[in-house]
C-alpha cells in the first residue's frame, strides 16, 4: 500500500496525541494554531512543536506567520494610485498579461483567470509595490515580492520577512536550548524557484544561497519557459544543497495546499472564511475562526 496520504495517529512520550500524514519516505506533522496576529510573538507555534520535536527534524515554517509576527504589514489604503500604478493594474497586468503574455507563456489558467478580473484597489497594490520594491518588482502581474494578501486583515497585506536566514538560524538555535533537540528550520515561499540548465533563480526579493534572487518580473519571465522547482526556501538554518531544500519545502507544500483552509490567493482565502464578495473585508476575528497550519515537522521515516 502505498504510504502517500495515508493519515495515522500515536501518542509521544509526553502523552500527547498527534497526527501525522505519509509523503513518500517523510512524515508530516502539521503544527496547528489559532491565527498569529501582528506583533505577537510566535510561541503558540513553538508550544506546540517542542514536545514533538525529534534530532534532525524539519521544522518548515511558511512566510507569512512570520512577517505578520515581525509587524511587517502595510496598509494599502493608506498608498495613492498615481499614473505608473494605474497603468500597471488597469492595463500592464490586466490585459497585457491577462490576455496576451499570460496565455503565449503558458502561465496558470488560474492566475489568468484571476489577472483578467482584477479590481480597481489593485493600483493601490502596485503603488506599495513600487514605492517599496521598484518597477522591477512591479512589473510581475501577480504575487509582486512575495507580498502577500490572503492571510492579512482588512487593507493589509504583508510583505516578506526580515532577514528570513537570521530568523531561521535563530529560531533553531532557542529551540536546540530549549529542548535540547538539533533540528533544521526552514521559512519558504510559495512563489516559484525556477531551474534553466544548473542555475536556479526566482523573482522573490531573497532566497537561501544557491538561488539567484531578486530576479522580479524578468525572472518570472524567464521561469515561465523554463522548470519550476516549487517553492522557495528563503532561509535554512542548516546549510542544504538547494535540491535537498526544494524538496522538503515543496513536502511541506503539498500538504499545505491540500488542506481545506489552504488560501493561497485573496479569492481562496475570501472563499475559506466565508466572505466571497468584494465588499467583505477580512478581519482579524474572521482570521482566528479557523485552524491555521503555520509550520509542519517533516521527518525521515526510520521504518
Amino acid at each position: 500500500m502505498n504510504k502517500k496520504n495515508t493519515y495515522k495517529y500515536c501518542e509521544t512520550k509526553e502523552g500527547i496525541t498527534y497526527k501525522y500524514i505519509f509523503n513518500n519516505d517523510y512524515k508530516i506533522i502539521p503544527i496547528e494554531t489559532s491565527y498569529i496576529k501582528p506583533n505577537e510573538s510566535l510561541d503558540k507555534l513553538f508550544n506546540k512543536c517542542m514536545p514533538l520535536l525529534e534530532d534532525e527534524d524539519y521544522l518548515v515554517i511558511a512566510e507569512t506567520p512570520i512577517s505578520v509576527s515581525q509587524g511587517r504589514l502595510v496598509d494599502e489604503a493608506e498608498y495613492t494610485p498615481g499614473l505608473s500604478s494605474k497603468f500597471l493594474a488597469g492595463i500592464w497586468s490586466k490585459y497585457i498579461w491577462g490576455y496576451f503574455l499570460g496565455p503565449i507563456l503558458k502561465i496558470k489558467k488560474r492566475t489568468i483567470k484571476n489577472l483578467r478580473r482584477l479590481p480597481p484597489e489593485t493600483a493601490a497594490h502596485k503603488q506599495v509595490v513600487l514605492e517599496l520594491y521598484g518597477w522591477k518588482h512591479a512589473l510581475k502581474p501577480a504575487s509582486e515580492a512575495g507580498i502577500d494578501l490572503s492571510n492579512s486583515p482588512g487593507t493589509f497585506v504583508s510583505l516578506l520577512p526580515k532577514n528570513p536566514q537570521k530568523v531561521a538560524e535563530e529560531i533553531a538555535n532557542m529551540l536546540k536550548n530549549k529542548t535540547n533537540k538539533d533540528v533544521n528550520v526552514m521559512i519558504i515561499d510559495t512563489d516559484a524557484t525556477y531551474r534553466r540548465g544548473n542555475k536556479y533563480f526566482t523573482g522573490l526579493p531573497t532566497a537561501i544561497e544557491g538561488i539567484e534572487s531578486n530576479k522580479g518580473v524578468w525572472g518570472y519571465t524567464l521561469g515561465q519557459i523554463s522548470e519550476n522547482m516549487g517553492s522557495t526556501p528563503l532561509g535554512s538554518s542548516k546549510k542544504l544543497s538547494v535540491e535537498s531544500s526544494l524538496k522538503i519545502a515543496n513536502i511541506a507544500e503539498d500538504y499545505q495546499k491540500s488542506l481545506e483552509t489552504a488560501m493561497e490567493t485573496i479569492h481562496s482565502a475570501k472563499k475559506v472564511l466565508s466572505t466571497d464578495s468584494a465588499e467583505d473585508s477580512i478581519s482579524i476575528e474572521t482570521l482566528n475562526k479557523i485552524t491555521h497550519t503555520p509550520a509542519v515537522i517533516i521527518r525521515k521515516d526510520k521504518k
